[in-house]
């Protein structure tokens, strides 16, 4: 039970983590070309990062649940964001009834957007991995 609450726990943190970075990706265009929306996108951004944070942790232990992060390639890791950006794209774009062209649109995005997040996610986790203290 307690390996199950701990990758809940890992699913969460990852969701928020990817949230903050897509936030902070979606304040952009106000900050850099003054676009002003009736919708605030980087809270827009944020749901979606949350989603495909967590998403991303579900395919990622599915598929590589009993490797370390020392084990695990960059591109392969990569691949697994890109997956589930586009598992996230397909069920946005079933919930929001959009059409084949607005779906080719989003998909890329949203895949390209969640490799980046996998990739740097996973350099970071390497990182911190490399910087913890060692057991007694």
């Amino acid at each position: 039970m307690r390996k199950w609450l701990r990758r809940v726990r890992g699913a969460i943190g990852m969701g928020f983590t990817w949230a903050a970075a897509l936030s902070a990706v979606g304040s952009v265009p106000r900050w850099v070309f003054g676009i002003n929306t009736d919708v605030p996108i980087p809270l827009v951004f944020g749901v979606f990062g949350f989603l495909a944070g967590v998403i991303f942790s579900a395919i990622l232990v599915l598929t590589e649940g009993r490797r370390t992060f020392d084990q695990m390639s960059l591109p392969r890791f990569a691949a697994w964001g890109a997956a589930g950006g586009l598992l996230l794209a397909v069920i946005f774009v079933r919930v929001a009834s959009f059409g084949w062209g607005d779906a080719l649109a989003i998909a890329p995005t949203f895949a390209l957007a969640c490799a980046a997040c996998a990739s740097g996610s996973l350099i970071v986790a390497r990182r911190a991995v490399r910087r913890e203290l060692p057991r007694r």
